[in-house]
């Protein structure tokens, strides 16, 4: 595996990388607050039945004494479950009997009642707008809230597997600029739409686009470096997932109205858009499916960033085949499904991580999505959630250089799995308990998306590097890859499981590195 030499010749963490990593982070940042808006923007206020004694101004004022709101409130809507005024029911008729303090029928539970066929009432203290309030996803209608997640989960699932065929097929860095530009677009879109079915649309082209921008960053960043220097690398980049969530609750907390909320988040992209023009192919993708002009350009204009000018005279069409030989023997251009089942250590690694990010993607949007159910304040659950994620990466992947990949991969998910088990069984009326177990839950989370990342890049071959896949005692089948090199091909796949097999025992700790499964 000769290109980590090359990236040794012209800097694997010099000016470029860091101007690389800046101009990636900030998409990043952004990705998560487009993740984490519905928080806000979907927020379910209080709300009651719209009813004329209340809510008609000149109702109330014929009524003869006048009486007081509350009273008025009492006549008009029955006490639901909570003992609090029914949310989706109204008394068909008005119940004065229940202002009289002799009345034994308290509760007005006999009287019959009707759904809220003129509308609701909302609460406007927090929100001056949701998508809730605006398109009346209450009551009979509630569902469609939770299906708005889902069609934007959906999205994320359908823009991984898309995307990620077409990355390693025309290009990590063409793919991610086109990304850029859907989510812009897409998520302008979604804040002017009339009607509920087109926000969920336009929602879900910008998730379709955000899969992209998550996959195609971490390749380029993990694809530009050498094993040495990539966990300083992708330290830098994970952090913008952390700030990306203390910045949703700032924004949220200053844009009370859902569709300035839309914009203030999906408007930068454009900004984005613009810059990644910029931003280099991966080489390493290029010299590998055979465009070796443009990797040999790729490589030089590197070089040249990072000071290294000298590099340029001795860095040849000749000297990178010379380096590039054996990589470049095998067929690159081509690999179907069927090629990548049929490769016994192929199979596994997919199957498993498949498991593996389905488990992290379940857990956690099912906790993060849900933030009004814990009963905190949510501006300030969703900065601390940010500053646990920002902590437990941190930890992680200084752990993991000492650890490696697997240990901490498998134990991240079990401790996130038990904490949302624990929370199943905490009562409603503790939220304290339940904002502190959801907050390590995804503190747990956090690790394991920042080993799986990592894990993930390392285990498949540049050609391969984006098959996307959707816990955690399976991750102990795969192999560790700590201080490994990034396979380029499928042979080099498998030669490491050759030498694994013929190094089951520890040998001297830097060549059983090099040399494991």
């Amino acid at each position: 595996m000769a290109f980590p030499d090359l990236l040794d010749k012209i800097g694997d963490l010099g000016k470029f990388q860091l101007l690389q990593n800046v101009a990636l982070l900030v998409p990043i940042i952004l990705l998560t607050s487009q993740n984490m808006i519905e928080n806000f923007s979907a927020a379910v206020p209080r709300h009651r039945c719209w009813v004329p004694l209340l809510d008609n101004g000149t109702a109330q004022a014929s009524l003869p004494g006048a009486p007081g709101p509350e009273a008025l409130l009492a006549v008009s809507i029955p006490l639901g479950p909570d003992q609090q005024p029914h949310r989706c029911r109204r008394f068909q008729h008005p119940q004065w009997q229940l202002l009289d303090p002799n009345n034994t029928a308290t509760n007005g539970s006999e009287a019959a009642t009707e759904p809220c066929v003129d509308g609701w009432v909302y609460d406007y203290s927090t929100f001056t707008s949701t998508i809730v309030t605006t398109w009346d996803l209450v009551c009979d209608s509630q569902a469609m809230k939770p299906m708005a997640q889902s069609i934007f989960l959906s999205g994320i699932m359908a823009g991984a597997a898309v995307y990620g065929h077409i990355s390693d097929r025309f290009g990590r860095r063409k793919v991610l600029t086109w990304n850029y530009l859907q989510v812009a677009v897409s998520g302008t879109v979604a804040a002017f739409v009339p009607t509920f079915s087109l926000y969920c649309l336009f929602r879900f082209l910008v998730a379709f686009g955000l899969a992209g921008i998550m996959m195609n960053t971490t390749t380029l960043l993990m694809e530009w470096t050498s094993a040495k220097s990539r966990t300083v690398t992708m330290i830098f980049n994970f952090m913008g997932f952390s700030f990306g969530q203390m910045l949703t609750g700032a924004v949220a907390y200053g844009v009370r109205r859902w569709p300035l909320l839309q914009l203030a988040i999906s408007v930068p992209f454009f900004i984005c858009f613009l810059y990644s023009w910029w931003l280099p192919e991966s080489a390493r993708w290029l010299i590998i499916t055979g465009k070796l002009d443009r990797g040999l350009r790729e490589l030089q204009r590197v070089a040249i960033i990072n000071g290294k000018k000298t590099v340029q005279d001795t860095l040849t069409m000749e000297a990178l085949l010379s380096a590039m030989r054996e990589e470049l023997s095998g067929d690159q251009a081509t690999i179907k499904l069927s090629t990548l089942l049929s490769t016994p250590v192929l199979r596994l690694r997919i199957c498993v991580s498949m498991l593996c990010w389905f488990a992290f993607g379940f857990c956690f949007y099912g906790v993060a999505l849900d933030l009004q159910s814990l009963g905190s304040n949510m501006f300030l659950l969703q900065g601390l959630i940010g500053a646990m994620d920002f902590l437990s990466k941190i930890f992680t992947l200084l752990l993991m250089n000492y650890l490696g990949r697997r240990s901490i991969q498998a134990s991240s998910l079990v401790l996130a799995g038990l904490c949302v088990l624990a929370n199943t069984q905490v009562p409603q009326e503790m939220g304290a308990l339940r904002s502190a177990l959801a907050l390590l839950g995804l503190g747990s989370l956090g690790s394991t998306f920042t080993c799986i990342s990592i894990f993930s890049g390392e285990l498949f071959p540049t050609v391969l590097r984006s098959v996307t896949v959707l816990g955690g005692v399976a991750t102990l089948l795969l192999p560790e890859t700590k201080n490994l090199p990034l396979p380029d091909t499928m042979q080099d796949v498998q030669k490491q499981a050759v030498k694994k097999l013929a190094c089951p025992t520890p040998a001297a700790p830097s060549v059983l590195k090099s040399t494991q499964f």
